[in-house]
C-alpha cells in the first residue's frame, strides 16, 4: 500500500461512528425502487417545511434566493443547506484523487468504504461550518437579538437537517431509488416552485388592481372578469408583474427542445472477446455528463454571491470588495449592481438582455466557455474520461471494432471523442439554459433543464437495459 493512500486510512478509528448505509445484498426490483423513492421524497417534502426554531424576525433580504431551488434548499426549515455539503465534499475529494493526491483502490473493498466515509465526514464538517456561519453571518438575524441559547440551537437544527438529507441522499445512491437523492431534491424544488406559478391561488397587487399569482389561474379570471377579451389575453400572456400564459409556453418549448437533443448520440463499434464477430454499438451521448456539472457551476456562483455581500456589508468602502461586487434591495431582494458578481449574474428577461449588452455579452461569454471546460472536467473526476472507459472496456472483455485489442489503443480513439463531447455537452447545456432565461421560460433554465433531464434519467432507468452497449453499466460494473 502506497504512503498517499493512508490519508482515507486517518478515518478507520471513527469510521464506525459516521452513518453509513449498506447497498442492498439482492437487486431491487423497479416497484421496490419506487416506494424508497417515494419514501426519501415524503421525507425531504416533510423537512423542507418544519421551520426553524428561534430565529429572529428580520426584513432583511434573502442572500441566497436565486440559487434556493437549484441547491434544494428552504428558507428558514430543516432543509436550509441543501445540498450544498454533499455536492462540495465530493467535488473536493473527486479532485484530489484524480490528481493522485488521495490513492483509492476500487478493487479493494475497505478502500472504497473509506473513501465514502472520509468524504461523507467532511460533508459533515462543512455542515457544521456552513450552519456556524450562517448564523454568525446574522441569516437569521443580528446574533445579540438571537441570544447565545437560540443560536447553539439554530446551529444544532441546521447541522441534523443536513446530515439527514446527506443519508437520504445515500439511502438513493446505494440504489435503493430511481435516481440519486441530490437529482430528486433538485427536481421536487423545481416542481414545485413551477406549480406554485402556474396554480398559485394567492392574489397580488398590481397597477391594474388585484390579480391572481398564477398564471392558469388569472387566465380564466381574466376572461371571466374584463369584458374586454383581448384586453384580458394581452394581460394573461404578456402581463410582467406575475408569471404569464408567454413565460408557460416557453417552458414548454423549451422542454421539448431539451427532449429532442436528450436523444442525440454517437455510436462506437464495439465487440467482445467471448462473442467474435458480433458487434455492439457504446452510445456516447450529447449530454454525456448529465446535468451534475450545471449544478455544481450555480453551487460555487451562489457561494461567490453570499461570499460578496458578507464582504460589502462590512466593508462596502473598500475597493477590492466593490470590485468583486456590489450589491443594492430592489423589491425585498439583494441585487447586484456592479463588479464581478455583477457579470457573472444571468439577465432576468430578453428586455434586460437588450439594454445591458455588455453584461449579457460577458456572461454568455464566461458560462459557455466555463461550462465547457467545467463539464470536461467532471468526465475525468467522475471516472466517465477516455483513460477509465478504456480500462473498463478492457477489463470487460470489450475492445473496439477495428483497432487492436489493447488498452492504449482502445484510449487513443476514445481521446480523441469523448473530450470534445464533454465540452460540447456542457456548452450545450449552458445555452439552453441562457435560452430559458432570455424567452422568460416559468423557472430559471437551469431548473428546467434539470427537472426535464431528471424525468428522463428516471424514465431510462426504469426501462429494462442490456449489459451490452450500456456506458454506464460499463463503468459500473
Amino acid at each position: 500500500m502506497s504512503s498517499n493512500i493512508r490519508f482515507i486510512y486517518l478515518i478507520e478509528p471513527i469510521s464506525h461512528l459516521i452513518p453509513h448505509v449498506q447497498k442492498p445484498k439482492i437487486p431491487i426490483k423497479p416497484n421496490e425502487k419506487l416506494v424508497w423513492t417515494g419514501m426519501v421524497l415524503f421525507i425531504y417534502l416533510i423537512y423542507s417545511q418544519i421551520p426553524l426554531y428561534g430565529i429572529y424576525k428580520t426584513q432583511d433580504a434573502d442572500p441566497l434566493h436565486y440559487m434556493r431551488i437549484i441547491l434544494a434548499s428552504s428558507k428558514g426549515t430543516l432543509a436550509e443547506l441543501g445540498i450544498t455539503p454533499i455536492i462540495t465534499a465530493s467535488l473536493i475529494f473527486g479532485l484530489l484523487r484524480s490528481i493522485r493526491v488521495i490513492a483509492v483502490d476500487p478493487n479493494v473493498k475497505q478502500d472504497r468504504f473509506l473513501f465514502e466515509q472520509t468524504t461523507k465526514f467532511v460533508a459533515i464538517i462543512m455542515t457544521i461550518g456552513q450552519a456556524f456561519a450562517y448564523v454568525k453571518g446574522g441569516m437569521y438575524g443580528p446574533v445579540n437579538l438571537i441570544g447565545f441559547f437560540n443560536s447553539i440551537l439554530l446551529i444544532v437544527q441546521l447541522v441534523i437537517g443536513g446530515i439527514i438529507i446527506i443519508i437520504l441522499d445515500e439511502i438513493l445512491s446505494k440504489e435503493y431509488g430511481l435516481i440519486s437523492g441530490i437529482s430528486l431534491f433538485v427536481a421536487t424544488n423545481i416542481s414545485e416552485n413551477l406549480m406554485w406559478k402556474c396554480f398559485s391561488p394567492f392574489t397580488v397587487a398590481s397597477e391594474r388592481g388585484i390579480e391572481y399569482e398564477g398564471s392558469i389561474i388569472a387566465f380564466f379570471h381574466f376572461l371571466i372578469t374584463k369584458k374586454n377579451k383581448l384586453e384580458a389575453l394581452r394581460l394573461a400572456f404578456f402581463r410582467r408583474s406575475s408569471p404569464n400564459i408567454l413565460q408557460l409556453l416557453s417552458t414548454l418549448a423549451i422542454t421539448l427542445l431539451i427532449i429532442y437533443l436528450w436523444r442525440f448520440k454517437t455510436n462506437v463499434k464495439i465487440t467482445s472477446k467471448n462473442a467474435p464477430g458480433a458487434t455492439h454499438n457504446l452510445p456516447i451521448k450529447l449530454f454525456y455528463s448529465s446535468t451534475t456539472p450545471i449544478i455544481v457551476i450555480n453551487m460555487v456562483i451562489s457561494h461567490l454571491y453570499v461570499i460578496s455581500q458578507i464582504l460589502y456589508r462590512r466593508y462596502g468602502s473598500s475597493f477590492i470588495i466593490k470590485l468583486l461586487g456590489t450589491w443594492a434591495e430592489k423589491n425585498g431582494e439583494q441585487v447586484a449592481t456592479g463588479g464581478i458578481v455583477y457579470f457573472v449574474t444571468p439577465p432576468k428577461d430578453f428586455f434586460e438582455f437588450i439594454t445591458r449588452p455588455l453584461k449579457s455579452i460577458t456572461y454568455i461569454i464566461f458560462i459557455l466557455y466555463f461550462s465547457g471546460w467545467f463539464t470536461q472536467t467532471m468526465v475525468e473526476l467522475t471516472g466517465k474520461g477516455p483513460l477509465d472507459l478504456a480500462k473498463a472496456l478492457k477489463n470487460q472483455g470489450f475492445f473496439l471494432e477495428g483497432i487492436r485489442e489493447n488498452e492504449k489503443s482502445i484510449y487513443e480513439r476514445l481521446e480523441k471523442l469523448i473530450p470534445t463531447v464533454s465540452f460540447l455537452s456542457g456548452m450545450v447545456i449552458a445555452a439552453l439554459q441562457i435560452l430559458a432565461d432570455l424567452i422568460g421560460a416559468t423557472g430559471s433554465g437551469t431548473g428546467i433543464l434539470l427537472l426535464v433531464s431528471t424525468i428522463l434519467q428516471v424514465q431510462e432507468n426504469t426501462e429494462e437495459k442490456s449489459f451490452k452497449g450500456n456506458v454506464n453499466v460499463l463503468l459500473e460494473e
